[in-house]
């Protein structure tokens, strides 16, 4: 198995920045509709703190996926796509790309405006993106929740694209983002 891409597959790099940005992300709209629902209270800030943290660990790992996607070749297509399947999983990713640069950073902004610092891990602490501002954090805030639910379409597409190219097509889609996986 290639670290990098080939014309047939992906590489174990690309492969592990799909899987665990999968799961961190899956994990923190999970965590952000958890919180959405509890009363203020001390846990609540504390799961404010871990969905932050793990916001910006999103974010850096977007990037370096973002700039690894550009330093390699992407696999082609299965001939026996056709070409509306092509144009809609280049959307649903050009979406999830999209929103999983939104989503933090429209959260650390909405932190921002609040007036609260965004932490990674009590490591650091981020720099504000904008000055207080209830206006701004408002607006940061609905974009935020707008965000979360067309990540979760996003996501809901993508997966049942996986499946049917795996249950229904029995091609070799998926098998080409896992890492036991074999292309067809």
């Amino acid at each position: 198995m290639c670290f990098k891409n080939t014309a047939e597959r992906f590489g174990l790099v690309a492969q592990g920045f799909h899987w665990v940005i999968a799961f961190l992300i899956v994990g923190m709209l999970a965590l952000g509709l958890y919180m959405e629902e509890m009363e203020r209270s001390p846990e609540k800030f504390e799961l404010y703190g871990i969905h932050k943290s793990f916001g910006i660990l999103v974010l850096a790992l977007v990037v370096l996926r973002i700039l690894w996607r550009f330093m390699n070749a992407t696999p082609a297509p299965l001939p026996n796509h056709q070409r509306w399947e092509v144009v809609l999983a280049k959307s649903v990713q050009g979406i999830l790309y999209l929103m999983m640069m939104v989503m933090p950073l429209s959260g650390w902004m909405m932190s921002s405006a609040g007036g609260h610092d965004v932490a990674f891990f009590g490591l650091f602490t981020m720099p504000p993106l904008v000055e207080k501002s209830k206006e701004i954090g408002e607006i940061a805030s609905e974009i935020h929740e707008v965000a979360a639910w067309i990540m979760i379409g996003a996501i809901v597409l993508h997966v049942a694209g996986a499946l049917k190219h795996k249950l229904i097509d029995k091609d070799g889609t998926v098998a080409r983002m896992l890492p036991w996986g074999h292309a067809k």
